[in-house]
């Protein structure tokens, strides 16, 4: 008996997603893109300690287009070192359809003005 492999989109269309999706770190890693080239300071961002929330809820799927929408929630300056700010922001991957293929949660360190 001969068998014959299933190719990617074959095996793909009978799983659980009904055809091929992307990783949930590429959509990770297509929002940090985003963000780094349209959101983020490259003369005052100083890093992050992390994500929270984060949330993968509609597969990314090829041939999407993407979208990111930031949302400020909070700022304040850092306890520690006061010639830098904590910025939190809400973070969404938002496709044509209006799904959100990554949704989090980000807190940004930045340099402050002087006063």
């Amino acid at each position: 008996m001969r068998t014959r492999a299933l190719g990617g989109v074959d095996f793909a269309a009978g799983g659980p997603y009904g055809g091929l999706i992307g990783s949930g770190w590429h959509s990770a890693g297509l929002a940090m893109r985003l963000l780094a080239d349209h959101y983020l300071s490259r003369v005052a961002s100083l890093g992050s300690p992390g994500v929270d929330e984060l949330r993968w809820q509609v597969p990314l799927r090829p041939g999407d287009s993407v979208r990111l929408r930031t949302t400020i929630v909070e700022t304040h300056p850092s306890r520690s070192k006061p010639d830098r700010g904590v910025v939190i922001t809400d973070t969404e991957l938002i496709n044509q359809h209006d799904g959100r293929p990554i949704t989090f949660r980000a807190a940004n360190f930045l340099l402050r003005r002087p006063r």
